[in-house]
């Protein structure tokens, strides 16, 4: 006689965590949008922060996947202008991490 299992026993449960890393990255204005340009190709970015010196949030800018090309170039404008206008600046950058576990 062969058992047979439940569908309780016979669904493994996957659970999905999600986490938010931050890095924080000092870089002089005129290097600025080169710098978030190399940490938006590396991915799983959502979030890039620009500080002053003081610590002050100067643009919060929220990235999605699908948001590419054409649609950051409002975004692109207003830091060339934050570049121009501060020596030293702070990116901070919020990234989503996945760790999946099962039963």
């Amino acid at each position: 006689m062969t058992e047979q299992r439940s569908d309780e026993e016979a669904v493994q449960e996957v659970v999905v965590e999600e986490t938010v890393e931050t890095e924080e990255h000092q870089v002089r204005g005129d290097s600025l949008i080169a710098k978030i340009k190399e940490l938006i190709h590396e991915g799983n970015i959502t979030r890039v922060i620009i500080k002053n010196d003081q610590g002050r949030t100067l643009i919060e800018i929220p990235l999605s996947l699908g948001v590419v090309g054409i649609a950051l170039a409002p975004v692109w404008a207003a830091i060339g202008a934050i570049a121009a206008l501060a020596a030293d600046l702070k990116v901070v950058v919020e990234k989503k991490s996945e760790k999946k576990t099962s039963d």
